[in-house]
């Protein structure tokens, strides 16, 4: 039986908890666009998940980049968020941990206004939120607030659950596929985070 009071599970935000995959490539196009540059869905997809300004930069001049990223927050806001879907079992995952005595933690490459409001749209609501860090970065917040386990897709997240030294559990619901999670060191890989609710245990400490 596990510990309750260990079980502190951090996750990403974008294709972890939520599926932002429209309204992120919509945002980046429209972005693009206006800067003379078109870029496909194919492009952007294995993108998400990575810092705003280091994806702009695979597209645009450094002297864009602020100003191209300041227009994409602000008509994300906007245009993003009501197109955004929590994932499967995302809601029964939360609850699940909440119910059992544990703390959420969502640490996201996202910028904490955007990470808030989508929350709030899907109706997810963790103990803890933090933004703008990616990697090896997360694994700060991570330590800070003792997480047993990050749940991520995205190869980053799985560096930053090592960084942490805590466990790191890789869904297959972005961009990066199994072999990929497995090769940046994942612990544990799932489709879905229905597979989870169930296996508590492996997410405590």
């Amino acid at each position: 039986m596990y510990d309750a009071g260990r079980l502190v599970v951090g996750f990403d935000l974008d294709m972890t908890l939520v599926d932002s995959r429209q309204g992120i490539v919509e945002c980046m196009q429209r972005v693009l666009e206006a800067r003379g540059v078109a870029a496909t869905e194919q492009e952007l997809w294995p993108l998400i998940g990575a810092p705003l300004l280091d994806n702009l930069a695979l597209f645009l001049p450094d002297e864009q980049l602020q100003a191209a990223a300041d227009d994409y927050r602000a008509d994300y806001l906007v245009r993003a968020v009501e197109v955004t879907v929590p994932l499967p079992g995302a809601h029964d995952l939360v609850a699940a941990i909440h119910e059992s005595g544990g703390t959420v933690l969502v640490v996201s490459a996202k910028n904490p206004p955007a990470v808030r409001a989508v929350l709030e749209h899907v109706g997810i609501t963790p103990d803890v939120v933090v933004g703008d860090l990616f990697g090896p970065d997360k694994a700060k917040p991570l330590r800070e607030y003792g997480a047993t386990a990050y749940v991520g897709d995205h190869s980053g997240d799985m560096q930053a659950a090592q960084t942490a030294g805590v466990r790191g559990i890789g869904v297959t619901t972005g961009p990066t596929d199994a072999d990929g999670l497995r090769a940046a060191g994942a612990d544990l890989i799932v489709d879905d985070l229905h597979e989870l609710v169930s296996r508590l245990d492996e997410l405590s400490e």
